[in-house]
């Protein structure tokens, strides 16, 4: 198949075309999307997830992902990851398990792309930290500030604020918000999916750094039943590899059990369930997620991660430090808003001081909250 380069129509026939031979009934298909908030002409050969997908790509707030960590911060080394390389990881997993259950992976992708972009420096402790700081005016959640990056913030068209995306990306990012209430529909698989490669890439990931930087063993992790059945694995099938190397191969596994195990049990209830399309899953009682005793183990995992990786004296220590500074500097803005760039001024008339305080502390890069640190509250150091 071919695509025509005729008309913006004869592209969107050639996209309905190659998503009838690919995706699975209850898949979201391009051609059924609700359009964006404000009306744009289809593009001649990308569809409406793709063009979600690379807009919310050259993004400046998915650029500083980068230099925004995802557990631990810069003091305790540079091999751990980034929200950016943690996206990027999430990303990969949810096409993998998209493209064998028939779901559209140009949304899964975009989806991924988007989900962290609202995460402040020094990760849940800032977010910790400029949620207290701004509590009796709603508080702040970073799935709620992407939400405002990419409606308000992100200014890349003179057409229109923020990036326009579809209302299916925006809808799954809203869903992130709270995940409490009951809608009577369920998410599109798609969206539930990205959740369920997040916590399986951090689950993974969070092992790995951790080990790496020495917080906790191979041994006393082995506690848990899915790494000690992914160290009998690593075991069984190598011997004499160096610790580095023993890491990286139980990682790899645990990584392959989780979705090994997602497609296994996924495909098989839908195949069961038959349904015909996108709307007949969301109206159901289907959830994608894994079998209960997986389920169970991931719990095991992350319940050990949460009291002896995240609660970790060296982690607490540096979270601390991380977030009095966070809170200093929303004081020094909150009395001083003229240090404010001029770019900003008119948002914080818009929204306040307090809250564009917090939306422009949310928005820096690690290293660059460090630096204006120390310019804004030199009397701190």
């Amino acid at each position: 198949m071919t695509v025509s380069s005729e008309s913006p129509a004869s592209s969107s026939r050639w996209i309905e075309q190659r998503e009838a031979l690919l995706l699975a009934p209850y898949a979201m298909f391009s051609c059924n999307s609700q359009g964006r908030l404000h009306p744009e002409n289809e593009h001649s050969y990308r569809g409406p997830y793709q063009r979600d997908r690379d807009r919310i790509l050259h993004s400046s707030a998915y650029r500083r992902l980068s230099g925004k960590m995802q557990v631990f911060t810069g003091e305790m080394g540079d091999y751990h990851r980034t929200r950016l390389t943690h996206t990027q990881e999430v990303a990969t997993i949810a096409r993998t398990i998209g493209r064998v259950l028939g779901l559209n992976e140009d949304l899964i992708e975009a989806l991924a792309l988007m989900h962290d972009i609202g995460h402040p420096p020094y990760g849940h402790a800032g977010e910790d930290a400029l949620h207290e700081c701004i509590a009796d005016e709603g508080g702040f959640s970073h799935n709620q500030f992407a939400l405002t990056i990419a409606q308000e913030l992100e200014i890349r068209y003179s057409e229109f604020p923020g990036l326009n995306l579809t209302r299916e990306v925006l809808a799954g990012q809203t869903e992130r918000i709270d995940k409490t209430k009951d809608q009577g529909l369920k998410p599109l698989l798609e969206v539930q999916l990205v959740d369920a490669a997040d916590s399986t890439t951090y689950d993974a990931h969070d092992t790995d750094d951790a080990i790496k930087l020495g917080l906790v063993t191979l041994e006393e992790m082995s506690e848990v039943q899915l790494i000690r059945d992914a160290i009998q694995s690593v075991r069984e099938k190598y011997t004499g590899l160096s610790n580095d190397l023993t890491r990286k191969a139980v990682v790899h596994s645990l990584v392959e059990r989780q979705v090994t195990s997602l497609i296994s049990w996924c495909a098989g209830q839908l195949q069961d369930r038959g349904f015909g399309s996108a709307a007949d899953a969301m109206q159901s009682d289907f959830v994608l997620d894994h079998a209960v005793e997986l389920a169970e183990q991931k719990k095991e995992l992350e319940t050990f991660l949460y009291q002896r990786v995240y609660r970790h004296p060296d982690l607490i220590r540096v979270r601390k430090k991380a977030q009095n500074r966070l809170k200093a500097m929303f004081v020094r803005y909150c009395d001083n808003p003229d240090l404010f760039p001029a770019k900003y001024q008119q948002r914080s008339e818009n929204v306040g001081v307090k809250r564009m305080a917090i939306e422009y502390i949310a928005g820096m890069t690690d290293d660059f909250c460090e630096q204006t640190f120390r310019k804004i509250c030199p009397d701190l150091i």
